[in-house]
This record gives C-alpha cells, structure tokens and sequence, in this order.
C-alpha cells in the first residue's frame, strides 16, 4: 500500500475514535449530565476580577458577580493591572455602593500576575476567577460550590456561552462554545478536563497555594493551571447546570488572533509537561497523550488536503498544457466519474458521524440552554469554521519557533 493511503487510514480511524468516544462518554453518563451536587457545606468564596482598560464591562461584570444568590461570597476583588482608561475611577465610584467590593491597584504586569495577587489577598476557602468582560448566572456561584464536597476536587467550571450573537460570525462561536462545554462534561467521566476558562472558574485556594498559582509566563494561564491541577492530583469538574456569558469577537481578525493565543498557549502547556507523558497516571497515560493527539490531528487532515489539492492542481495545468499543444479536447465525459473505494466510504462515515454529534449537542444545548439554530449554521460551522483550525495552529508554532509571544 502508498504512503498517502496509510496516513489517511490512519487518520480516518483515529478521527471515528474520538467521535466514537465522545459519543460512548455521552451513553454512558446522559442521565446526570445536567446535575450538580446538593449543596451541604457553605464555603467562603472570595471572586477576583482581573481588569486592565476594561470601562466598557467593568461595571455590569461587578454588578452581576454581586448578584449572586450565594449568601457566603465575602468579597469581590477587582485586580486593576496598570489600566489607562476610567476602570479605576469607575470601580471606586462602586466601592461607595458596594461593601464587599475592594480594589488592588498594581503596575501592568500581566493577568496571572495579578490573579496570583489576589489568591494572595483572598480570604476566601474558594477562589473565583471572572473577566472583565464576562457575566455569571446568578446562581452559577452557588451550583458550584457543592462539587467541593470532595477534598479532591481543585477546580471546577461551567459553560460559557457567547453574549452576543446577531451577528453570523457570533452565531458560529456561540455554537462552538456550547460544543465545547459539553465535551469538557464528557471528558469529565474520565478526570481530563484540560482547562477551566477564565470568564469563570472557582477553585479550592489550599490548591491553588500548593501548585504555585498562575503562571505569568503562559499565554493561556487557565490551561496551564488546569493542567498543574491535574498531574498534581486535583480533580476538575464541569457543572453544565448553570452559565457564564462573554463577549465574543465581532469579526475575524480579533477572533483569529485569540485562538491563535489559545494555541500558542496549548502549546507551551503541552512543552512544559511533556515529561509526564506515559507516566502510570490518568494525566501521564491518557490525558497527555490524547490532547497532544487531538491537537495535532488537524495538522494531518491539513497536510493530506494541501497535497491532494497541489497534486491535483498540477495534473490539471500539465494537462491543459499538453491538450493545446496535442491539439486534444480539454474535457469530455470520461473525465466526469466517481470512483467508489474504501478512503471515499472513510470519509462520508466521518462527516456523518460528525454531524451526529453536532446535532446531539444541539439537540442537548435547545432542552436545556435554549440557543436557536438553523441548519446553514450548523453546516457552515462544520464545513469552513472548524476547518480554520488547522491554519490557526500553523500560525501559533511559526510565532512560538520565532519566540514572538505578542498576541
């Protein structure tokens, strides 16, 4: 057999396992995806709000974090790093409104910076982590906290769905944040939840201590938290029960450049652990391995398409150029055909078990987070949007070979 068919094979059977393995992950824990644990011990909560140049959002983010229906959050710490613009003036202006509402006011040096500053200030047995710019439900504090019965437990999260969505581009992320929550769930089952994103996380501060804090030198310091978490023992949890909003990029560009520091950030994640791989962990034997995996899956399916593409590219433009010169037709009806084969067959079982799970989730998100969609979003979400991911992370290793850590 041809090389190229053995990389395809190999990649079509590796792409079914992970859809498989969702889905089997999905079976096997459906009846208490959307439950969270009854709320027995009432944990002081301190929530740090990282802000820099943040005037727009400041204000409503403080506002619906004291909202909270959980009666034991003692404290809202807004972390200003070094801001140019009113957040400072704003934040004190809701100090005289707002006991629990304090300010840190530092020279810029970064968001994990400033969160560690805060872990450090925090007097709270749990420590929530909220940007700026994102809106927790009001009972999202208080459906958390009951995951924290185990002492195991470090970390826990939950769905972040996209605040604005007129727009198509915003539709398409607001979908691809929901896909994502549920599959954080998922992965749950199996103790790889590999981050828990910033628009708000709560975590166990004994934990926090004892890792170290953020690190200031990742991109994605809520990645590489997760993950610290994670091989020292930690478990993380995903509550689908409640939600957080956030504001989404409007148009490309912003959009490109933050998953781009996603990447980037992944990356340097997967780099700083990657001694741990195949270690006799769930972290070492499963979780490293299988993120690694995935992530670089779509280098693959990118590099068959791009040599198909070429490959075809050239025969055509060889065989125009003969024709002329032969004096031959360019086209006729033997050159419109189908050939069957097994690679073919590959294909069309991948995309449609793609498009089971994307209609799963669906399905799942309308019963129970009532997103409205239609069935040109799912499929250009499917078709083009995810397939901008593999160009993504060219990018991201091309600045990190470059050692250009700029977003």
């Amino acid at each position: 057999m041809k090389f190229l068919p053995i990389v395809y094979l190999a990649y079509m059977f590796i792409s079914l396992y992970f859809l498989s393995f969702y889905l089997l992950l999905y079976n096997r824990g459906r009846k208490t995806l959307f439950e969270s644990p009854k709320l027995k011990k009432h944990f002081t909560v301190s929530v740090l709000i990282p802000a820099y140049n943040e005037e727009d959002t400041i204000e409503n983010t403080i506002e619906a974090v004291l909202d909270s229906d959980y009666d034991r959050l003692i404290e809202v710490i807004v972390l200003n790093d070094g801001s140019k613009d009113r957040t400072v003036e704003i934040v004190k202006k809701l100090m005289k409104k707002y006991d629990k509402l304090k300010l840190l006011d530092k020279s810029n040096s970064g968001k994990a910076d400033s969160i560690n500053l805060g872990i450090k200030n925090a007097r709270g047995e749990l420590v929530a982590v909220v940007d700026s710019d994102s809106f927790p439900k009001k009972d999202a504090i208080r459906k958390m906290i009951g995951f924290f019965e185990d002492e195991k437990v470090g970390a826990v999260t939950i769905p972040i769905l996209a605040r604005n969505k007129k727009r198509f581009f915003e539709k398409l992320q607001a979908l691809e944040y929901l896909a994502i929550a549920i599959t954080r769930k998922l992965l749950e089952r199996v103790e790889a939840i590999y981050v828990t994103p910033g628009p708000l996380a709560l975590y166990r501060k004994k934990a926090l201590i004892e890792i170290g804090g953020f690190d200031p030198e990742n991109l994605t310091e809520d990645i590489e938290v997760t993950w610290h978490m994670g091989i020292n023992d930690w478990d993380r949890k995903m509550c689908l029960d409640t939600n957080v909003t956030t504001l989404v990029p409007k148009t490309f560009k912003p959009w490109f450049k933050q998953r781009r520091r996603w990447s980037m950030g992944g990356l340097q994640t997967m780099w700083k652990y990657r001694s741990h791989i195949g270690k006799k962990d769930i972290f070492g034997f499963f979780v490293l391995p299988f993120f690694i995996l995935s992530s670089f899956l779509g280098l693959v399916g990118l590099s068959i398409f791009v040599y198909l593409l070429l490959s075809r590219l050239i025969k055509e433009y060889l065989f125009v150029k003969f024709s002329f010169i032969a004096n031959t037709a360019i086209v006729t009806l033997n050159d419109f055909y189908f050939t069957p084969s097994v690679l073919n067959y590959l294909g069309v079982v991948l995309f449609l078990f793609g498009a089971i799970f994307t209609l799963l989730l669906i399905y799942l998100i309308k019963e129970n987070i009532k997103l409205k969609g239609n069935v040109f979003t799912i499929l250009f979400y499917m078709i083009v949007y995810m397939v901008l991911y593999p160009f993504i992370m060219v990018t991201a290793i091309f600045k990190l070979i470059r050692r250009d850590m700029s977003w």
